[in-house]
């Protein structure tokens, strides 16, 4: 009886700090976390989201997204997240302050969805270079007609002064056409090799640097725009041949076109293709799906989470330019 007092109290000891370790102390560290701003009280960070991102979080947690893809960065010495191009910094905890539930993630058979958002074109530049509605190759696309006039007005190559020769030395021309060809029946030379891929009709290999997986495919929307995402989530194959992620074509309608073709339809190409006379057009949980998925950035800077551009940009200084004999000053 003597050494139940003893057990009972060691017991309660050992949940008692328990309990002040995993969760007094945490919240008193960060339970009461504030959004970040500047001196002038514009640049906040975060903000709370609207209502139709809040939806779209239910949806994407009742459909087990969470369960295949994360929403937290690692930090460098503990994974190669930010090598992989999942973001620029560490995910921290004042990420997540109007977030409730956090859907951090269960693990990660696909790739992290914390900077999915910041991934997305932007609306005044051109989205993807290889992408079917990039209005870039539109130029390249309907000027063939001037030149193969020229050419047919023109000399024969010996003699002609045309540009046509031109592309022997343009690396568009290297994309489209051989050099050796005098006079290549393809598109005139382009000052991009990314615009003459597209105007060849061939994919490019990557639409931007911050965006690695997957590979962009000609016929596509932008890569990681609103409509990337429907077809994404309707037909994963049709993007990703290797894709293991199941489709959710029940959050989608297909529908008869009554008068003209709805702003919202699919991109849909082969097989998913709707019969003609009909279109397939996202409904309010999937729109609030892709609005929650282009609603992750944590691209914004932190005081608490050094992001790898300014640890690149401090490098640089650091480690100045080799000596004369060919080794790095010290």
């Amino acid at each position: 009886m003597k050494g139940l007092a003893p057990l009972f109290l060691g017991i309660f000891g050992t949940f008692a700090f328990s309990w002040v370790g995993l969760t007094v102390i945490p919240n008193w560290q960060i339970g009461h976390l504030n959004p970040q701003s500047d001196e002038e009280g514009t640049d906040i960070y975060p903000m709370p989201q609207s209502g139709m991102v809040t939806r779209g979080a239910r949806v994407y947690a009742a459909n087990g997204c969470n369960y295949c893809h994360s929403q937290q960065v690692r930090a460098e010495y503990s994974g190669a997240d930010i090598e992989r191009k999942w973001g620029d910094r560490r995910s921290a905890p004042r990420d997540y302050i109007f977030e409730r539930p956090a859907l951090l993630g269960k693990m990660r058979m696909g790739q992290d969805l914390a900077n999915i958002g910041a991934r997305a074109p932007k609306e005044e530049e051109s989205p993807s270079p290889a992408g079917g509605a990039s209005p870039a190759p539109q130029p390249a696309a309907a000027s063939p007609g001037p030149v193969a006039s020229a050419k047919a007005a023109s000399p024969p190559p010996a003699t002609s002064p045309s540009p046509a020769t031109a592309p022997a030395t343009s690396p568009g021309a290297i994309a489209s056409k051989p050099p050796t060809s005098p006079a290549p029946a393809g598109p005139p030379p382009s000052k991009s090799p990314a615009a003459a891929a597209a105007a060849a009709g061939t994919p490019a290999a990557s639409p931007s640097p911050s965006a690695p997986w997957p590979e962009q495919t000609a016929g596509l929307p932008p890569m990681y725009s609103a409509a990337w995402h429907h077809v994404h989530l309707y037909s994963p194959r049709s993007i990703n041949l290797d894709s293991n992620m199941p489709s959710y074509r029940f959050l989608y309608q297909t529908r008869r076109i009554s008068d003209a073709r709805s702003s919202d339809t699919l991109q849909l190409t082969g097989s998913d293709a709707p019969p003609e006379g009909w279109e397939i057009v996202p409904t309010y949980d999937a729109k609030c799906l892709v609005a929650y998925m282009m609603a992750l950035n944590q691209s914004h800077p932190l005081k608490e989470a050094r992001s790898a551009g300014a640890a690149a940009a401090v490098s640089p200084a650091a480690s100045p330019s080799p000596a004369p004999g060919g080794q790095p000053a010290k």
